[in-house]
């Protein structure tokens, strides 16, 4: 049966705003995850660092698991309601539970029974917001076939994102002030302020919104492991994937070594935190200026000049020597502006590259593709830590100890460098990208003219228009190439 099509409200900045909002909780969520738990449970519930980083670690490879099978199985979900609405709502009740669970842990379960709780609820937590994100950024690529103005979608969505990554960590930095007594009240605070915000971004994305019908040659048959295949073969895909890999490297390069090298390697231990939350609260901004940027020079070479912008920030460290306060703020904010630049442009790229993957196979693959590249964003994040740490202890620094001159500049060294490495890699993976506005733009008019085709071809099957006046029909629409 054909499905009705509707005429879809013009995106405006309150509609564009209120679907992003949905970031803010997932940004809420994820970052406390991500900091601030697992030391909570090391040290203040007394698990240890053994257990924990396991615990973690597993579940985050469990989150790698159930992202790419919730975006084939969106991908393939035909409702009333869409495809990715179904997969929102069933996946909020389970992020609610697990969200109260691991931030209000129980008192006196003792260290094995707090271990399974723990490792039970993260699994849980992950899969709630694998069915929740993954759906969420698919449909975000969905809301426009425009090429800028996917851009501009993907801009609210970072906006969003940074947004609660500053909200959030406005929590910390106000009762960290009061001392180490309120770790309980800290964990509680972000994980009520991660609930509360999720109800106005789910009702907006619910109700306010509907998903633009299903157009695909295809019933998307093959199985999950074929699917990965055939997108693991694309070279554009490949390509969008390692740039993204190397993105999230130097932004994790970064994050690994922030507190260490203000708080030691500058000698400024009480600003850390704040300057750490400075960054992100420049962030907020740097969607609108790197959109505009966007506009005039396309998306892969915005990702190259954002990219460029970063190793020229990090390389500048090397100039800052330790008390240099106002050199270090500078570079702090001009990092903020700069943070987001390929995240934002790689997304929108992505939306690109699924028109590309249904012209050439019918298939509808937004929610496997949007998935991977939060794999990759996730890998190139563990990738980081995994290495920055083993690297300072190869140059012999020790934290909360007198550490000597060669492992201080060891640490200034890897802070400066390490990220440097990453977006120069970045960029280099999406020089010359052929993918650009003008090829899009051939794209898309191929996959229009065949979804008039399979348009026509279902009314004519349906008795509605006689088959021989079904224009283009076995002739001229564009067909999948092999």
């Amino acid at each position: 049966m054909q499905e009705k099509i509707s005429v879809t409200p013009p995106l405006t900045f309150r509609r564009l705003a209120a679907f992003s909002s949905l970031g803010v909780p997932i940004a809420a969520t994820l970052l406390p995850i991500g900091v601030y738990l697992p030391p909570y449970y090391a040290q203040t519930m007394g698990l240890g660092l053994g257990t924990v980083g396991a615990i973690f670690m597993f579940s985050r490879l469990w989150n790698a698991l159930c992202d790419p099978i919730v975006g084939i199985l969106s991908d393939r979900t035909r409702t009333s309601i869409g495809r990715r609405k179904p997969w929102i709502a069933a996946g909020v009740p389970l992020v609610i539970a697990s969200v109260v669970a691991v931030f209000w842990p129980p008192d006196r379960i003792g260290a094995s029974g707090l271990s399974l709780y723990l490792a039970a609820w993260m699994f849980a937590l992950y899969l709630g917001w694998s069915m929740v994100a993954t759906p969420f950024y698919a449909w975000s690529g969905e809301l426009s076939a425009q090429y800028h103005q996917r851009s501009r979608i993907q801009t609210f969505v970072q906006v969003a994102v940074a947004s609660g990554y500053v909200l959030v960590l406005l929590i910390p930095a106000i009762l960290d002030q009061l001392g180490p007594q309120f770790a309980h009240q800290k964990v509680a605070a972000m994980g009520t302020f991660a609930l509360a915000a999720l109800v106005p971004g789910l009702i907006a994305v619910l109700f306010r919104f509907r998903e633009s019908p299903v157009q695909s040659v295809s019933n998307g048959g093959a199985s999950i492991g074929k699917s990965l295949a055939q997108v693991l073969t694309s070279p554009l895909v490949l390509r969008v994937m390692g740039s993204d890999f190397f993105v999230c490297f130097g932004q994790g390069m970064r994050t690994a070594l922030f507190v260490f090298f203000v708080t030691t390697y500058m000698g400024l231990p009480k600003w850390g935190s704040l300057l750490f939350l400075l960054q992100f609260v420049f962030g907020v901004f740097a969607g609108p200026i790197w959109l505009r940027i966007g506009y005039r020079l396309g998306k892969h070479r915005t990702v190259i000049a954002g990219e460029i912008t970063q190793i020229l920030i990090n390389l500048s460290l090397l100039l800052v020597g330790p008390g240099q306060f106002w050199p270090l703020i500078a570079l702090t904010i001009a990092q903020g502006l700069a943070q987001g630049s390929g995240n934002l442009m790689l997304r929108a790229m992505v939306s690109d590259i699924a028109d590309e993957r249904r012209l050439h196979t019918g298939l509808e693959q937004s929610g496997l593709l949007f998935s991977i590249f939060n794999v990759t964003s996730n890998a190139g994040a563990a990738a980081a830590v995994g290495m920055a740490y083993p690297a300072l202890a190869w140059f012999g620094f020790q934290p909360g100890h007198t550490n000597s001159s060669a492992a201080l500049h060891g640490l200034a060294a890897l802070f400066a460098l390490g990220p440097a490495f990453g977006h120069f890699f970045s960029a280099l993976l999406i020089w010359r990208f052929p993918l650009d506005e003008k090829a899009h733009a051939l794209t898309r008019r191929a996959l229009d003219a065949r979804d008039a085709s399979l348009g026509a071809v279902a009314h004519a099957s349906a008795g509605l228009i006689p088959m021989a006046l079904a224009p283009g029909i076995g002739s001229t629409a564009p067909q999948p190439s092999t």
